[in-house]
């Protein structure tokens, strides 16, 4: 049913590297990320659980080896010829990597699509090696669940001390956490008005932003400013007020 829901829905499917450029809350998310996680050690093995195909490990450039797993198969086909790395289409809940696999691990607003998450968790701290870094982005706070959060396949939100004693429980240890949305997501509770006709422009903005130079350049300005506004949104926000939040973790 889930691996229906992607691949029917083109706003996940398509993803490129290109939503980077062309949304903001993306563009947000990533630079926060970037800002927050260690760049200057080398990893050997990195993969991104739920990659779609605007993965976070194109930014990170210290990892030499480079994997990709998700749910839908079209999102995976732009990683194909790239020498150094490895898609493979698969469900996280039956992850096909041995134990001790990898020292580098992102899994970002991926969790709260999986029903046993503590399960998940579990074969997360497996294919990690000691002493391995987990990324991982949720939304955040129960309280602001909403109709968009179901539309989009999300069974729940976390709230910070459940979600880091479940890691803990597996011998992940926090070693940082902070917002990545602040309080203006709360503008994505307008998608679920009319999921459809977002989904279709969503696609033709993708499309305009690569045929449309002059477009580009306008959107590129709008990006930029907007993504800022958002920094500052998630930064100056307490983390019990931040919509989504990401959570950096050590295995020990």
């Amino acid at each position: 049913m889930i691996k229906n829901f992607y691949d029917n829905h083109k706003n996940f499917s398509s993803r490129t590297l290109i939503e980077y450029y062309i949304s903001p809350g993306i563009k947000c998310k990533f630079d926060i990320l970037k800002a927050n996680i260690e760049t200057k050690k080398n990893y050997n093995y990195g993969i991104d659980l739920g990659s779609s195909g605007n993965s976070f490990l194109f930014f990170m450039n210290n990892i030499s080896q480079k994997f990709s797993l998700d749910i839908a198969d079209l999102p995976l086909k732009q990683y194909i010829h790239k020498t150094e790395w490895h898609p493979l289409c698969g469900e996280i809940t039956k992850l096909p990597y041995r134990d001790n696999s990898f020292d580098f691990l992102t899994a970002l607003d991926v969790l709260e699509h999986i029903k046993d998450d503590e399960f998940v968790i579990s074969e997360i701290s497996r294919v990690v090696k000691k002493k391995g870094i987990v990324v991982i982005t949720v939304p955040h706070r129960m309280k602001y669940y909403t109709n968009q959060d179901r539309l989009i396949g999300h069974y729940r939100r976390y709230e910070f001390p459940t979600i880091a004693s479940l890691f803990e429980k597996y011998n992940l240890k926090v070693i940082r956490s902070f917002g990545v949305y602040g309080q203006l997501m709360r503008i994505a509770d307008i998608q679920s008005s009319n999921p459809e006709k977002l989904e279709t422009n969503l696609l033709n903005l993708r499309k305009r932003y690569v045929s449309d130079s002059r477009f580009r350049r306008i959107w590129n300005f709008f990006i930029r400013s907007s993504s800022v506004v958002m920094k500052i949104d998630a930064k100056y926000h307490s983390l019990k007020r931040a919509m989504n939040i990401g959570i950096i973790f050590r295995k020990v």
